[in-house]
């Protein structure tokens, strides 16, 4: 038997043709493939602006500084996510305030977000967990009346819908990623998106140091004009190179996103006569990319969730353990983060799984992870 990874990115000669035309270009740093790549974005998420950056990391980072958001600020985060999440606010030095998430979505909601809200509460970071669409619209009914800015971590997101539009089209400012964990990637990168010009204009700005002239702009001219230094920025450029293969992915992605609905449907058939398994799904409000396929492994299964992931190891399938809790995490654990009881990040992190779901699945691959699982749970 052949091992039956948890993710494949899906590459191929069109990336290849794309990278190797950048490179026979002579420009590979941040250029005119960025710009054509930010465009392209932005069309397909119905975003006003896109600035293409070096990760999802520094987009939430750039996010939160164009906010406005600093010391002695609160900004609400769900532990249950990547610790780049909360880490984002630490950047700014504020504070993070750690949020418990909804049982079925595993998403903050307007409920557990106000449940921790402080009078120096400036920001919700919240996050489309897994690719599953938050209800934007219900939050936002809690904080745009505060004046608390959302800044949609949209890092799973891409191809995501939500009421009928994609994912952080109708939030003020969004992070997205393109680390080859994600289903449209540049290797590494990552992308802002905002509805506000301003935004747009300084987290541009800032991407490359605060340089009053871009890179591009001087090095487009023989005798380049005199740049200044307007702020203390950051060197969190995208090159051509990955641009260019972030444009081969943006028209991949309808194709991918299909594949991996259609995969995530026979998951769901196949396993929803399996007692003590349940799997993620689509929520009211919005559908899915799957870009991960979680399922929580409850009371009524015979294994722990950790001996469910031995069982499929020896069979030589790899999956993975659901997404984090933060505030275990030795770097977040004991801080001044909020006193809220976070019962469903624990229960979520303590019994969840991700199974192998990749575009070019094969249907004995995926017969072989649900028979591993069926028997299992015998």
């Amino acid at each position: 038997m052949s091992r039956i990874n948890v993710m494949q990115p899906w590459l191929g000669p069109e990336e290849v043709a794309a990278v190797t035309e950048v490179i026979e270009s002579g420009w590979v740093a941040q250029g005119p493939r960025v710009a054509a790549f930010e465009a392209a974005f932005a069309r397909s998420q119905a975003a006003e602006h896109a600035v293409a950056v070096s990760s999802c990391t520094t987009a939430l980072h750039l996010a939160l500084v164009v906010a406005g958001v600093g010391p002695g600020d609160d900004v609400v985060v769900p532990s249950f996510s990547f610790v780049a999440t909360t880490n984002a606010v630490a950047y700014v030095g504020a504070r993070p305030v750690f949020a418990d998430v909804d049982l079925v979505t595993g998403n903050v909601t307007a409920a557990t977000v106000e449940a921790v809200l402080t009078p120096r509460t400036r920001a919700v970071v919240a996050v489309d967990q897994g690719g599953v669409p938050l209800d934007l619209d219900d939050l936002r009914a809690l904080t745009d009346p505060r004046g608390i800015v959302v800044v949609e971590d949209a890092a799973c997101g891409a191809g995501s819908t939500y009421r009928g539009r994609p994912v952080g089209a109708g939030a003020d400012i969004a992070a997205w990623s393109f680390h080859p964990r994600k289903i449209l990637t540049t290797g590494e990168g990552g992308m802002v998106t905002t509805s506000r010009e301003a935004w747009a204009v300084r987290a541009r700005r800032l991407r490359e140091h605060a340089m009053s002239v871009s890179a591009a702009d001087r090095h487009a001219t023989v005798l380049a004009p005199a740049e200044e230094y307007l702020e203390v920025g950051f060197n969190y450029r995208m090159t051509d190179l990955q641009a260019a293969v972030g444009i081969v992915q943006l028209g991949r992605l309808p194709e991918v996103v299909a594949r991996r609905r259609q995969l995530a449907e026979v998951y769901a058939k196949q396993l929803s006569d399996v007692p003590g398994l349940r799997a993620v799904a689509d929520p009211p409000w919005g559908t899915g990319n799957f870009q991960s396929y979680w399922v929580e492994v409850t009371e009524g299964f015979p294994l722990s969730r950790d001996g469910l992931l031995e069982h499929l190891a020896h069979a030589d399938i790899s999956a993975r353990r659901g997404i984090m809790a933060t505030h275990r995490q030795p770097a977040y654990r004991g801080g001044d983060h909020g006193s809220v009881p976070l019962p469903v990040t624990e229960r979520l992190t303590d019994r969840t799984l991700i199974l192998p779901l990749f575009h070019q699945m094969s249907e004995s691959e995926q017969a072989r992870v649900v028979d591993a699982l069926r028997s299992a749970g015998r």
